[in-house]
C-alpha cells in the first residue's frame, strides 16, 4: 500500500494528519445514517482521483495527497441519501474547475470541496435541500443498516430548516451528540470540536481563523438576535447547527484558499461569521457557511494585500520619523 501511495500520490503529512482527524466523523457517519455513507465515500474518492489524475498524468505530476481530503471532506457534507451520480458530477466539477484550471494543488483560489457542494447545490436542490434520513440511535445503530428511514415532515427535518419553518430551536443535547438529521458529517459537534483541538495541537490548522470565525458569528448573531429580529436563532443554536463548526474547523482553515498573513486570518475568519449570519437570517439558504467561506475565498488575497499596504505604510512612516 505505502509503495502505491509512493509511485502515484505526492506525500503530504499535513493532509495524513487532517484524514486521521475525519476518521470519527466518517465512523459517526455510518452509525447515524448507515453503511450507504462509506459506499459514497469510496465512490466519491475514486471519481476525484480518476479525475486529478487525468490532469495531472498530462502535466507529467504525481496526485496530490490533498484529493483524500477534499474528498472526504465533499462527501461528509452532503445529504446521506444524495444520489451516487449526482455526488460523482459534483467532486468531479470540483476538482477539476476549482483545481486543476488554477495549475492543482496550491495555485487553487477556492475550496474544492465546496465548491463541488455549492455546485450540486444550486443544480440539484431537492435531493441537496428537502430529503434527509432519521439518525440511528442505540446500538448498533447504523452499523446494522445500509441507510436510515427518510423524513417527510418539516418538523423532523434538519435544526436549520426547522427552526426556519416552525421557529423551533433543537435542544442542544442533540446538537453535541448528533441525534439530529443533516449531512453524514456535519450532525456531532462534540467531535467536530474534538478534530478542531486536536488539528491546532498538531499545529495543522490556524486556530486564529477558527477563533475569528467563531468571534464574527458570535457577535454579529447575538446582536441582531437582542434586537428581536425574529430569523436569527440564539447564538448557542446557531455555532452548534447548520455545519458552521464544520466549517469552521475544515473549510475556512484550508490553508491554500485562505489568507497568509496573522492580520489577514482575523478579518477573514470575523468576514465569514458575519456574514454566515447575515446569509442564514434573510437570504434563501438555511445553512450560509458554504457561500460565507466562498465569498472569503474571493477575498483572501485582497485582504492580504491590503494587510502589506497598511504594513509597508507604517513602517515607510517609521523611517521618516527616524529619518
Amino acid at each position: 500500500m505505502q509503495q502505491i501511495l509512493s509511485k502515484y500520490f505526492i506525500k503530504q503529512k499535513m493532509m495524513r494528519t487532517v484524514i486521521i482527524s475525519l476518521i470519527p466523523l466518517i465512523l459517526s457517519s455510518i452509525y447515524f445514517f448507515g453503511w450507504r455513507s462509506l459506499l459514497l465515500l469510496l465512490i466519491v474518492t475514486a471519481a476525484g482521483i480518476i479525475t486529478e489524475g487525468i490532469y495531472e498524468k498530462k502535466q507529467g505530476k504525481k496526485i496530490s495527497e490533498a484529493i483524500f481530503v477534499t474528498c472526504v471532506l465533499y462527501t461528509l457534507t452532503l445529504p446521506p441519501g444524495v444520489p451516487f451520480w449526482i455526488a460523482v458530477v459534483g467532486i468531479i466539477f470540483g476538482v477539476f474547475f476549482a483545481k486543476e484550471v488554477f495549475g492543482g494543488f496550491g495555485k487553487n483560489i477556492f475550496n474544492p470541496a465546496l465548491v463541488a457542494r455549492a455546485f450540486i447545490y444550486v443544480s440539484f436542490p431537492e435531493p441537496l435541500t428537502i430529503k434527509w434520513f432519521k439518525p440511528a440511535t442505540g446500538f448498533p445503530g447504523g452499523f446494522a443498516k445500509y441507510l436510515t428511514e427518510s423524513i417527510d415532515a418539516v418538523a423532523q427535518s434538519t435544526p436549520m430548516l426547522k427552526f426556519r419553518e416552525t421557529g423551533i430551536t433543537e435542544p442542544i443535547s442533540n446538537l453535541l451528540f448528533g441525534n439530529i438529521a443533516g449531512s453524514l458529517g456535519e450532525t456531532c459537534a462534540i467531535l467536530i470540536i474534538i478534530a478542531g483541538i486536536y488539528l491546532i495541537y498538531k499545529k495543522v490548522a490556524s486556530w486564529h481563523i477558527m477563533a475569528s470565525v467563531l468571534i464574527g458569528f458570535t457577535v454579529t448573531d447575538t446582536l441582531l438576535y437582542l434586537l428581536g429580529s425574529s430569523s436569527i436563532p440564539n447564538p448557542i443554536f446557531g455555532i452548534l447547527s447548520g455545519g458552521f463548526l464544520f466549517g469552521m474547523v475544515f473549510m475556512a482553515t484550508d490553508p491554500i484558499s485562505a489568507p497568509k498573513s496573522k492580520e489577514g486570518k482575523w478579518i477573514y475568519g470575523i468576514l465569514i461569521g458575519a456574514i454566515t449570519v447575515i446569509i442564514r437570517g434573510y437570504a434563501l439558504f438555511a445553512g450560509g457557511m458554504m457561500f460565507a467561506i466562498l465569498i472569503g475565498n474571493t477575498f483572501a488575497p485582497l485582504i492580504d494585500e491590503v494587510v502589506k499596504y497598511f504594513k509597508n505604510s507604517r513602517k515607510e512612516k517609521r523611517k521618516e520619523v527616524t529619518a
